[in-house]
């Protein structure tokens, strides 16, 4: 059996942060990675940085070949400097992991060797998984993917479906239909966006209509069959036909496999694993970042979960996730929908004073240069106490822009500031004076 300082499970951004670090100051450190495609992590290689690769290929005109190609360029040039770096501060083992008890783990190859190893802290950063739901033929009928599979097709399908209208079924219904098929979207809610303001769900629905990405909405799925190569879907109403499917329909944590019932690690009701404000699990220094917490399933909360576990192990305890306070997220659909703190909806049912100011893109100037003048910037603020409580902006350079507000609230910088800031011209920023005199 071999004992390390640090085993980390799984290649993923709070996982390779920390063994970075701890490698670098001379700790014994191990990552177990199970697949050699995976190496980096979920973001590098299935998840952000190929989404937006293909996005950025098809804005600038590319065709699917060609978007693809550029995309696996990226994804293997980062891959393997991901391995080439770790390799450097850390034993990288290739292998499923599983728990033998609390601080053993045995590791199985695919060549069939096993060892077991010993951590005196172990960290475990496995992601999440697609979630599928129990429609008949789903699990079962060819050409039918989830996220992952999607970015894996060698030829592009001309009509696509795709069962979920949240964030990854949108950005692949964008993505899809920039290309040229025929994108049709299934959802069992009245509309997109669920969690936004209805008029921020009508205009992203109204944009992606005229990039040609069709909906069915109060629909639900009830079955899906091939006929031939082809998919077809089955609603209540209809049944649909399509070259390749795919299912949008959430992610789960992934805890499967991982022989959790061999330890005392407990897990919570939505299978995530219970951590406290440290990141800690019920097992003392085994602990869990990223996705498989059941936290927001972003990489730069990952990167939070990393700097909050990094500065506990060195017995700082000023920083938690009980401190962590405004998340901010990007839908890179097109135009791009961000959002940080509350919408007027959430501020209402909380009852909380507020008080509110939108502008439309088209009554800024940087808008009429860039020739876009879709979408809606909106913002809330605390009247009183001067505080920024939310803001929604859809539409372009608002996922640069929503970092700029995430600041400003978490460094209690009152919204007035902005009113009177001082920005470049001509600029999408410069609007926050207007957006901010309220």
């Amino acid at each position: 059996m071999q004992h390390y300082d640090l085993i980390v499970i799984g290649f993923g951004k709070a996982g390779k942060t920390l063994a970075a670090k701890l490698g670098s100051q001379g700790k014994k450190v191990a990552i177990i990675e199970k697949s050699d495609k995976m190496y980096g992590g979920t973001c590098i290689n299935i998840g952000c940085i190929p989404t937006k690769t293909l996005i950025v290929a098809a804005e600038r005109g590319d065709d699917f070949s060609t978007a693809m190609a550029t995309k696996n360029q990226v994804t293997d040039r980062l891959r393997n400097k991901n391995l080439a770096a770790f390799s450097a501060h850390a034993d990288v083992y290739t292998a499923q992991a599983r728990f033998i008890s609390n601080k053993i783990i045995e590791i199985s190859a695919a060549n069939g060797e096993r060892k077991q190893l010993e951590g005196e802290i172990i960290l475990i950063n496995t992601g999440a998984v697609s979630v599928q739901l129990p429609i008949e033929g789903l699990a079962t009928s060819k050409n039918v993917f989830d996220s992952t599979g999607i970015q894996q097709l060698s030829e592009q399908p001309k009509r696509l479906g795709i069962i979920g209208g949240g964030n990854i079924g949108l950005e692949f219904a964008g993505l899809y239909a920039r290309l040229g098929s025929e994108v049709r979207v299934f959802d069992p809610n009245p509309r997109i966006l669920m969690r936004e303001e209805e008029k921020f769900s009508a205009l992203a629905q109204e944009y992606m209509s005229q990039q040609k990405v069709n909906f069915e909405l109060n629909s639900r799925v009830q079955k899906v069959f091939n006929r031939g190569e082809q998919v077809v879907v089955q609603t209540e109403e209809a049944e649909f036909t399509f070259d390749a499917l795919l299912y949008a329909t959430g992610r789960k944590p992934n805890t499967a496999d991982l022989g959790l019932e061999n330890t005392e690690i407990k897990l919570t009701h939505r299978g995530a694993i219970e951590v406290n404000e440290f990141c800690e699990s019920s097992v003392k220094n085994v602990f869990a970042a990223g996705d498989v917490n059941g936290g927001l399933q972003f990489t730069y909360v990952s990167l939070d979960d990393f700097r909050i576990i990094s500065n506990y192990l060195q017995g700082k305890t000023d920083y938690s996730l009980k401190q962590r306070q405004n998340v901010p997220y990007t839908l890179f659909m097109d135009p791009p929908f961000s959002r940080v703190g509350l919408n007027e909806d959430e501020a209402k049912k909380a009852g909380i004073n507020y008080a509110s100011k939108e502008i439309p893109l088209a009554a800024m100037p940087r808008a009429h240069v860039n020739g876009d003048l879709r979408g809606l910037f909106k913002v809330l603020v605390d009247p009183e106490s001067k505080r920024i409580l939310g803001a929604t902006l859809f539409g372009a350079e608002s996922a640069e822009l929503i970092n700029l507000i995430t600041l400003a609230m978490n460094c209690d910088i009152p919204y007035t500031r902005l009113q009177s800031q001082i920005f470049t011209h001509p600029t999408m920023a410069e609007n926050f004076n207007d957006l901010f005199a309220i």
